[in-house]
């Protein structure tokens, strides 16, 4: 038996029989030959974590524009963070977690810089709008590798589609990622804040931290731990009562107190202002477009092809965009 088939083996006789095995995927786009080493999940782990598009995460916006400061969230380390939550969901419910980290660390390739003030410019200004889900599918579906995308296989792509949104996604690893990740964020954005002054631990609700906990070690115990509680073997990914409100309340006391923030959201006009201004030049003169968007520009319109490229900068690329495309040189005689 190769590595792989020894894993399958271990999986068929491990995990419940709610998760989704690897030998059972709907398989990929374009066939590949197995990997004698790791299953089709595990391979779609590797092929994310070595893409352009996941490296470019660590230095796009989560909620803080230029923080000063090294502990700021990126998108990056809200990525990883989603994905541990996530696999200590799959584990405690006997799910598959190559498949449930595959989909983690690729449910926001597709986000914008500056987060998702960035987000709502696009889908303001991109005809028939844009949502950062969709855009990670694309990117790993069409933009990636070449043009060629990461091929990976039907249900990570599900997954990473329905992470938000109307629709579920299909397996229970999927749908266990749209909780990790509110879990994530909203933890980690409460840390962030504070870490900012715009809040303290004492204005958090007193009543959400008596259900959900004081630190941020306990609410995530306390999210997790109570969907494994409801889960455990209902074929479905639920929460109690108690703790679903909780965490909704808590994200509620965040818009307000958090993501409308003046101090937090202080910069996001000028980012946005410079986004639609970009936007405008490379639409008034696509010719700029860099050669792997030029094929975009001619088989889907130009539009798209200048959502692509915007869509994928990170925060530091998108100013110098601005920049050279914006302001005028000094003028120097040679």
């Amino acid at each position: 038996m190769t590595a792989r088939e020894r894993t399958q083996q271990w999986e068929r006789e491990t995990l419940s029989p709610h998760a989704c095995r690897a030998e059972a995927s709907r398989g990929r786009a374009r066939p590949v030959e197995p990997c004698p080493m790791r299953t089709a999940f595990q391979r779609d782990v590797d092929r994310v974590v070595h893409c352009k598009a996941f490296r470019r995460l660590m230095h796009k916006t989560q909620v803080f524009l230029s923080p000063e400061g090294d502990h700021y969230r990126t998108r990056m380390t809200h990525t990883l963070e989603v994905s541990r939550i996530a696999r200590t969901i799959a584990r405690g419910l006997r799910l598959n977690e190559d498949l449930t980290e595959a989909a983690a660390l690729g449910h926001d390739l597709g986000h914008t810089p500056f987060g998702h003030a960035g987000e709502r410019v696009l889908s303001e200004i991109m005809p028939g709008g844009f949502e950062h889900n969709m855009q990670s599918l694309r990117v790993v579906e069409r933009l990636e590798n070449d043009g060629a995308g990461l091929n990976l296989t039907w249900e990570v792509r599900n997954a990473i589609c329905c992470h938000t949104g109307e629709e579920a996604a299909a397996t229970l690893e999927g749908r266990l990622l749209r909780l990790a990740d509110q879990i994530a964020y909203i933890n980690h954005d409460i840390d962030d804040a504070i870490r900012a002054r715009i809040l303290t631990p004492m204005d958090i609700p007193l009543d959400l931290s008596q259900t959900l906990g004081f630190t941020h070690g306990a609410r995530i115990d306390t999210l997790v731990g109570d969907i494994i509680q409801e889960s455990w073997e209902s074929g479905e990914i639920r929460q109690s009562e108690p703790c679903r409100k909780a965490m909704q309340d808590l994200r509620a006391f965040l818009f307000e107190a958090v993501y409308y923030n003046p101090v937090a959201k202080g910069e996001e006009r000028k980012a946005q202002d410079m986004l639609r201004r970009l936007f405008e030049a490379y639409r008034a003169d696509p010719d700029r477009l860099p050669g792997e968007f030029q094929d975009i520009r001619w088989t889907e319109g130009e539009d798209r092809a200048v959502c692509d490229y915007i869509a994928g900068m990170t925060d530091k690329y998108a100013v110098e965009q601005f920049t050279e495309l914006a302001i005028p040189k000094a003028w120097t005689v040679k």
